[in-house]
């Protein structure tokens, strides 16, 4: 079992960056696949980045190809969401999912543990 806590996240205009954390606290981070999944009002939850368990494979959606980066240090329990680029499209509540396997699903509902949630605004 992990617990997720989430940090970063805020108000940028159109064009800014941000940077989201995930950091776990329990042991053997390192077997969960992480995903991160961002819902904005009135709209189902969305798949936007995943990285495998040992870090070595990422994975992309359209929307967030070329302008976000998932990334991991498994010594320091975190996973980052480097998002740029960043668009009014892109307003949303962002979540990250922690699931014991060894590659992300861009399903929401195999996730069993999850972050609190942090808002991301981007302004035009």
């Amino acid at each position: 079992q992990v617990d997720l806590v989430q940090s970063g996240g805020g108000s940028v205009q159109t064009g800014g960056s941000l940077r989201l954390s995930c950091t776990a606290s329990g042991r053997a981070f390192s077997i969960y696949a992480v995903g991160w999944f961002r819902q904005a009002p009135g709209k189902e939850r969305e798949f936007v980045d995943g990285i495998s368990a040992d870090g070595t494979r990422g994975y992309y959606t359209d929307s967030g190809k070329g302008r976000f980066t998932v990334s991991r240090d498994n010594a320091k329990n975190t996973v980052y969401l480097q998002m740029s680029s960043l668009k009014p499209e892109d307003t949303a509540v962002y979540y990250c999912g922690a699931e014991a396997v060894p590659l992300p699903s861009s399903n929401w509902s195999l996730y069993n543990y999850w972050g609190q949630g942090t808002q991301v605004t981007v302004s035009s």
